[in-house]
């Protein structure tokens, strides 16, 4: 039995959640590999819409085991929220979530660190989405975070105290004011209430999975494009997203990883700040931007939004060794008469390239389209890849073609049940 990865491709947003949601019948464990509460994966079904931040998306199949694995940073605080506003619909986690010891906290100084950091940079933001996330990763590097299995200590108030006062002295270097008094008592509530839950060694857990030949489901969080090796640097994230930080946030063997899921929507966009070679600052990008409902799941900043890249795309496969791509939100493009897909990179001294570049902000490079004929039609009732429109499929098959890679699902709509699947490649 193997480990199958879900992970997205472009900047993050690309639909992880449906996906995991809609495939998770399939799997009997589902794991978090990375990120925070930085993520936002939306789920939608019977009418209701969900956002999960930490949680894994396979919480709502209650004969799934959840685990929140040991690359993850988690927030005591957002993880209390998440867990009372699911027991509202009538999902208990205590049955079948998990959360690995070694986990990365997120505790209270981490967010008013990242708040400091970034307004420090001026004009030279990120685009964090200050929820602490880089600060907590870069004390997990310097040796000197606190991790989830740290809160059963019975000194955990001294090492927390500890942490904190490296905070507040960075903090009171940059001048920046806060206060810590209703925000800290909030997190200890929070770690008490952490406490009832099952916390154990994942690495354990998942390989004992593996030799009971259970399916395994690991769910990436970001995006490729945002890795913090192999990402648009500095305008990252602070994990690895990719196929290679599975085996690191899980504790998996590379020889274990199974099928790979690469999730990409039929155009791009981008959260904050950073290159993005095909962004269109026009009406096309405000209609996509409207249609797509593209505003932050976590930050509720408006999205930047612009057509499909295929070289980026191309790039996070390789990277990755995907085995199976996934469309989302083919819909949106519906009401378009022309649709355009970049196929290659101008560089400044005007050579043409389909690879990646170093410094995309460096580089400045000029997009090269290859322009479509749109279906311009509703795929509110299509319910088999047979049915789609002749323009659509002409979409898919020649980003197969491009890619060398199948399309096995596509998003046609918000809803869990609006995904089509094309049986016959589906392993």
């Amino acid at each position: 039995m193997s480990v199958d990865v879900l992970l997205g491709l472009q900047w993050g947003d690309e639909g992880k959640g449906k996906i995991v949601d809609f495939i998770a019948p399939k799997y009997q464990v589902v794991a978090r590999f990375q990120g925070g509460p930085n993520a936002g994966h939306t789920l939608e079904f019977d009418g209701i819409k969900h956002v999960l931040h930490q949680i894994p998306s396979g919480i709502f199949r209650q004969d799934i085991k959840n685990i929140i694995g040991n690359g993850v940073v988690l927030d005591p605080v957002i993880f209390r929220k998440e867990v009372e506003a699911l027991s509202k619909l009538k999902v208990d986690l205590r049955k079948n979530l998990y959360v690995s010891k070694k986990a990365q906290l997120i505790v209270p100084t981490h967010r008013l660190l990242d708040a400091a950091y970034e307004n420090s940079k001026g004009e030279q933001k990120i685009g964090s989405t200050l929820k602490g996330i880089g600060p907590t990763y870069a004390d997990k590097i310097a040796r000197q975070g606190l991790r989830v299995g740290d809160i059963l200590s019975d000194n955990f108030p001294e090492k927390y105290k500890s942490l904190r006062s490296k905070h507040t002295a960075i903090l009171d270097s940059y001048q920046y004011q806060y206060d810590l008094a209703s925000v800290e008592k909030e997190f200890f509530e929070a770690i008490d209430f952490m406490k009832q839950f099952t916390l154990v060694d994942s690495e354990y857990m998942i390989n004992e999975s593996l030799q009971m030949q259970e399916t395994i489901l690991a769910e990436g969080a970001q995006g490729s494009l945002l890795d913090i090796d192999f990402g648009s640097y500095p305008f990252v994230t602070s994990s690895n997203t990719m196929t290679a930080g599975a085996c690191t946030g899980l504790g998996v063997a590379p020889r274990h990883i199974g099928e790979v899921f690469g999730i990409f929507k039929a155009y791009c966009t981008r959260v904050g700040g950073g290159p993005f070679p095909t962004e269109l600052l026009n009406e096309e990008g405000e209609t996509l931007r409207k249609i797509g409902r593209e505003f932050g799941s976590t930050t509720g900043r408006p999205r930047r939004c612009g057509w499909l890249d295929l070289p980026a795309l191309k790039y996070a496969i390789m990277l990755n060794g995907v085995t199976q791509l996934i469309m989302m939100k083919a819909d949106v493009l519906s009401t378009f008469e022309k649709i355009k897909i970049c196929t290659h990179y101008k560089l400044k001294n005007g050579s043409v390239t389909d690879q990646f570049p170093y410094d995309l902000i460096e580089e400045g490079v000029e997009p090269v389209y290859k322009e479509f004929a749109g279906w311009n039609s509703s795929l509110d009732h299509i319910s088999s890849f047979d049915h789609l429109p002749f323009e659509l499929s002409n979409y898919i098959s020649f980003i197969e073609e491009y890619l060398g890679l199948p399309v096995t699902f596509l998003s046609v709509g918000p809803d869990r049940v609006a995904t089509l699947q094309r049986e016959s490649m589906v392993k």
